[in-house]
């Protein structure tokens, strides 16, 4: 165990302030996320360093569609989560035991399994993903902190539940971000996430204005498909910029909702009316023409084309499309910009 930043003590108890719950905790007692608990008066967290899984991933695989494109990354995940999610996909991470760790490690342990794949031009960096990785957050801070000095990139696939202080020393060394918004109405946090939006909504304003934000909604019939709810949240994020990339992702039933899957032209609708406010709509966990290509906004030249993450760059000429010469929203290392 190591002990935990941001808590407060409040007569015999904790106060944990990392997520937006702030739960108080009692001596032996365990947060929301599982992960975090009181000993001795103090707070400890209790999955640092704790490996329950890790990849080379394709960039796409997180889904990044805009962020130095067609390259691996190094994805690693822990045990928790502080939201309880009825439909959660990796619930056996989210509220699994940081004692069945298939390993420890530390940040230089991290570093060194980098260099041994080749590098920065082998390798792009680091994922934290798999769980809510901001619950893991001293050792994503130490490692993203380490990793940055060594011209590696930082990427969080995270619920942007965090408080704004704790996001805030973290961001300066993040470089692009999934943020996953849930749906675009509180009741459907507080019924199936017990959570709350605002915080999410703070966080992907926040993080906007400092690295590279995608933003992923998992749509779920009866629940957030709604046309309405969907064109305030395309609404919303144009509003932070028309060039923020906004991911669709197919439901399917899993741990504890059991909703049919989403209709294929049920994503296709939201698609088409998300554009409206959007320059880049993706739909994912289903194969459909196009679903996953990158259009020039600006004259419809295809730009990048991409299968079962497979990825074509076509199009493009450095960040500019090659044939009308428009500039993309589109991250790439320096040296094709």
């Amino acid at each position: 165990m190591l002990k935990a930043r941001f808590y407060s003590k409040e007569d015999n108890q904790i106060r944990c302030r990392l997520c937006p719950t702030c739960c108080l905790l009692g001596e032996g007692q365990v947060g929301i996320c599982g992960v975090r608990r009181v000993e001795k008066g103090e707070l400890y967290t209790t999955n640092y360093g704790c490996l329950a899984a890790a990849n080379r991933d394709p960039i796409e695989k997180k889904p990044l569609y805009h962020f130095h494109p067609g390259r691996t990354i190094l994805s690693l995940g822990t045990f928790g989560c502080n939201l309880l999610c009825s439909f959660c996909q990796n619930w056996s991470l989210a509220r699994g035991n940081p004692e069945n760790a298939v390993d420890k490690v530390n940040p230089e342990n991290v570093l060194a399994m980098l260099k041994q794949e080749g590098g920065p031009e082998q390798v792009l960096g680091l994922a934290y993903t798999y769980n809510e990785p901001t619950i893991w957050y001293e050792f994503v801070y130490d490692t993203a902190r380490l990793l940055h000095e060594h011209g590696y990139r930082n990427v969080l696939v995270t619920n942007g539940y965090i408080n704004s202080e704790p996001l805030q020393e973290l961001l300066p060394y993040i470089d692009a971000m999934n943020i996953d918004v849930k749906a675009f109405n509180n009741s459907f946090y507080k019924d199936y996430c017990r959570g709350s939006k605002k915080p999410v909504i703070d966080t992907v304003e926040a993080a906007a204005e400092k690295c590279h934000v995608e933003v992923t909604c998992l749509l779920i019939p009866t629940l957030n498909d709604s046309l309405s709810e969907q064109e305030a949240l395309a609404r919303w994020l144009g509003s932070i910029s028309p060039d923020l990339v906004l991911h669709y992702s197919r439901y399917f039933p899993q741990y504890k909702l059991d909703l049919p899957p989403t209709p294929p032209q049920v994503l296709e609708k939201v698609r088409k009316n998300a554009q409206e406010h959007l320059q880049y709509v993706y739909l994912g966990n289903i194969d459909l023409p196009g679903a996953a290509d990158t259009v020039c906004p600006y004259c419809g030249n295809m730009l990048i084309l991409r299968s079962a993450y497979r990825v074509s760059i076509v199009g493009l000429n450095g960040v500019k499309c090659n044939n009308c010469g428009s500039k993309i929203s589109i991250v790439l290392p320096d040296s094709l910009c």
